[in-house]
């Protein structure tokens, strides 16, 4: 019996040489910029990753511009995906690599106005070079990301208020560019709490979703095709919980992309949690994600799932090849889990106040998602 595709997307920056810093930049000679491309890592997506999981997944990528893509590698990043039967899936703004004091949300004008150019370029990419790259059912058109890491400040001041009010018009114009351009592309917000800046506006799903709402009411922005790229590491690091974030998407119709990874320690063998850095570990079986599959199952979300998520600093090529097989089995396991629970034995449990058989229940499905990765990563 064939499965319904499933569609899992792997971002370029997954690929690095190693993250630097406090521990080494360099274990991954083989990904540094050197000898690795943008269209290089599709082609090991291609050979050595794709080979490896389930006929029904198919295979999308995501890239920031213009540091992974531009003009300049943009054909051959095309031509790359065509070959390898892997579709674009995501493109952002990479406005964190260039602007520190707040991109299209700063007080500067000189780089607001830099910032919102290099937002403008990103959404011409998309419909003009990479436009053969997207998948051929409208509704799985690449999403348009606007993460969050470029509106940071570190100055309590009545200048947050402004910088808000910036970040509103700016990106209320960027989606009235898009739409002139066909209104096709899902622009979603990526929320983080903090990091790199100590705090950053848009900090949680629940403030992107009144964003949007605010664009609507003050600028006339359709939240049509507008919504949310949750980042389940992101709500992790502050002790959120991503299953009731995925509820409020969910009800506001907002779920655009999903970025599946993990801060760790919810699944008690990896180490992380709440109050680290971002770890992003690839996804782990959990409740937790068992119970965001059942949710997204019973509300039909038919996107794409991304896996962004870092290799451990350890690790060689082949172990982070490995790392991101991983990831993507770790959540087809967790949705065979969730579809195989018996929902009405669930609801029943927890309205009669049984909250031990309903923990038995969550408590079983993950114990299957575990016997399902390994059939999977077996096979």
């Amino acid at each position: 019996m064939s499965k319904k595709t499933s569609f899992h997307s792997i971002c370029r920056w997954t690929f690095s040489p190693g993250k630097g810093g406090f521990v080494p930049a360099d274990m991954r000679p083989q990904w540094d910029g050197q000898h690795l491309s943008t269209a290089g890592v599709v082609k090991i997506i291609k050979e050595k990753i794709a080979p490896r999981l389930p006929e029904w997944i198919q295979l999308g990528y995501e890239v920031h511009y213009d540091t992974e893509i531009n003009e300049q590698n943009v054909a051959e990043v095309s031509d790359a995906l065509t070959d390898a039967g892997v579709y674009l899936a995501m493109i952002t703004p990479g406005a964190h690599s260039h602007f520190a004091y707040g991109g299209v949300a700063s007080l500067d004008p000189n780089e607001r106005r830099q910032a919102e150019e290099l937002g403008v370029r990103t959404v011409d990419l998309a419909y003009g070079p990479l436009k053969k790259n997207w998948h051929p059912d409208p509704k799985m058109a690449p999403s348009f990301i606007l993460w969050n890491g470029s509106y940071g400040y570190d100055l309590a001041t009545i200048g947050v208020k402004q910088m808000y009010q910036n970040l509103k018009e700016s990106v209320a114009e960027l989606c009235k560019y898009e739409a002139k351009q066909g209104g096709a592309l899902y622009i979603g917000i990526e929320p983080k709490p903090n990091e790199g800046h100590p705090a950053m506006l848009l900090p949680t799903v629940a403030s992107a979703l009144l964003f949007f709402r605010r664009l609507e009411e003050e600028f006339g922005i359709s939240r049509e095709k507008k919504g949310v790229n949750k980042e389940f590491g992101h709500t992790e690091m502050i002790g959120l919980d991503h299953v009731y974030d995925t509820v409020e998407e969910l009800d506001n119709n907002a779920m655009v992309h999903m970025h599946l990874n993990s801060q760790g320690y919810n699944d008690g063998i990896t180490l992380g949690g709440p109050g680290r850095y971002d770890i992003d570990h690839g996804t782990k079986i959990t409740g937790f994600n068992i119970a965001i599959a059942g949710l997204i199952r019973e509300a039909g979300y038919h996107r794409w799932y991304g896996h962004d998520m870092l290799v451990r600093a350890y690790d060689n090529e082949e172990q982070g090849i490995d790392r991101v097989v991983r990831s993507i089995l770790s959540w087809e396991a967790c949705a065979m889990a969730a579809a195989e629970i018996d929902t009405k034995a669930l609801m029943t449990a927890l309205a009669e106040r049984a909250t031990g058989k309903a923990e038995d229940i969550m408590r079983n499905a993950v114990v299957e998602a575990h016997k399902a990765f390994n059939r999977l990563y077996q096979a």
